[in-house]
Formats: C-alpha cells, structure tokens, sequence
C-alpha cells in the first residue's frame, strides 16, 4: 500500500497535467466539504449532433491562420509564437484541445459560436485582440483550420451539446432582492470561491500562490471587482463560468456542487462587488 501511494505521489509531482488535475480535485473536495453536492441539471444530449472538422476549409484557414495568429499561437498552434514570451498569460496552445471559454459542460469541445465569439470579441486583459474585421467565410476557414491542431476534434465523444442560456431572475432587476441574494451569496462565495478568489474577489485568495494551470503556468484568478472580464462586462459570464469552470486551469465547474439558486446567488455578491469597486473609483476622481 505504501509503495502504491508513493508512486502516485511521484506521478503527481512530475506531471502538470496531473498536477492541476489534482488541484482542481483538492478544490472540489473542499467545496463539497462545505456546501455538499447538488443535483445536477438535465442536459438532454438524444438530439444532439457533433459537428467535425470541415477539412475543405484547412488551405482558406491556414492562410488567415498564418496571417493574424501564428505570431502568438505559434505554426503549429503549439502556443510558443514570437510574441508568446512576453505575452502574460501566455497564448492558448491549441495543440491540447483544451479550452477555456464554451458554452459546453467542463472538459467537452467548444461549439463554433463560442470560437466565433472569442476570436471576434476577444479576450480583456490578454493579448487576445478583437478580429472582428474578417468577412465570415474568412472567419469560419480559421476556426476549421484550428481545429486541425489536436486530434480531440475528431473523435465525437469529446464533443456535448451547450448548456441552456442561462436566464436572468428578475429579482436581479430589484435592489432590495438583489442585496437579500447577494448576502447569502456572500456566504456560499466564502465557502467555495475565496480560498482562490480571496475574501473581496481580489484574485488574491490563499491558494493563489500554488495555482497553476496544465502547461505548468501561473493561474492568476480573475479579479471580480472590474467591470470588464476577460469575456466582457455581462455579469452572465460569470455564471457561465460557474457553470463550465475554466478547462486546463484549477478553476472547476460547479454545475454539480451548486444548485441554480446557489448560483445566481453568488452572481449577485459578485455584482456587488463590482458595483463597490465602480463606485469607489468615481469617487476618487
């Protein structure tokens, strides 16, 4: 028994994808600890039809590819461009099939439309720009010829239909209801988002020190007070992110550990957050 446990150890320690999967489970845990599991919602996958790589597009999308992305994401999306060194954090390597940004459950390939919208809206506070000038058979070629990269676009079970549009409760649109939520949002925040997040959404919660993410880089956690996210400013994405977690960082989905309540809940702390910060900003001008 001991041998077998200090061999998973030593995997562990000379792993980074062992790594951070066994900080995300350190994470998990903990949340469970505290708040224990909910039900999971029903995402009905009967109709659902992955769409693969359209391999006519590869030439038209490694053009453009090459053009606007190689000095990033490197020839051979491998993340190590020429401008990848200087760039914090460092560019998406599109060679693992890991993604960080989809309107899919945790771990599954993003759809077309969330590239889409990460390639035309960018992402704040990276690198990432706005290439939102490509007419849209352009724009669809290099989305295909991402996918040529990793070998995960091309087996279907990797694939999973998008989560429902998360709806807006309208208590959201009451500030007495809202603060009432906000403050059991607090507590569920305190419980499950802090130890990374730290106690006002600073990105400065205990754990920040030892995160990383799989390619071995620093996981800085976002910091929930500014207005502009690295999707943007819609406070939706925020639970989105709940929701789907962060692939490839030790940010996890919490789809199975919080209810939908519970959710919106810690949406509307978070929002409070931000108003806090925008309002403590104008006043010091």
């Amino acid at each position: 028994m001991l041998r077998w446990i200090c061999n998973i150890y030593y995997h562990v320690r000379h792993s980074r994808f062992l790594k951070v999967t066994f900080h995300r489970l350190l994470i998990f845990l903990f949340v469970l600890s505290a708040t224990g599991l909910a039900v999971a919602e029903d995402v009905s996958t009967s109709e659902f039809t992955p769409v693969l790589p359209k391999r006519e597009l590869y030439d038209q999308g490694r053009w453009i590819y090459e053009q606007n992305c190689m000095i990033c994401h490197g020839r051979d999306g491998d993340g190590k461009g020429e401008l990848a060194a200087a760039t914090v954090p460092k560019p998406r390597p599109f060679a693992s099939g890991v993604f960080k940004f989809h309107t899919t459950p945790a771990g599954k390939m993003p759809t077309n439309d969330d590239l889409r919208r990460t390639v035309t809206g960018g992402l704040a506070g990276t690198a990432m720009g706005m290439f939102n000038k490509f007419p849209p058979d352009d724009l669809e070629a290099v989305i295909e010829y991402v996918k040529s990269f990793s070998r995960k676009w091309r087996k279907t079970v990797n694939y999973g239909p998008p989560l429902p549009e998360p709806v807006m409760p309208e208590w959201f649109a009451k500030d007495n209801e809202l603060k009432s939520h906000a403050v059991k949002g607090s507590l569920v925040f305190g419980s499950t988002c802090m130890i990374c997040h730290g106690a006002e959404g600073a990105g400065d919660g205990p754990a920040l020190p030892a995160l990383k993410d799989m390619w071995g880089e620093p996981a800085k956690p976002a910091d929930l007070r500014e207005q502009w996210l690295r999707r943007g400013t819609d406070i939706k994405d925020v639970y989105w992110a709940l929701m789907t977690g962060r692939d490839g960082t030790p940010m996890i989905s919490y789809a199975e550990v919080l209810n939908e309540e519970q959710r919106w809940d810690v949406v509307a702390f978070i929002q409070t957050l931000r108003t806090k910060k925008a309002e403590a900003t104008t006043a010091s001008k």
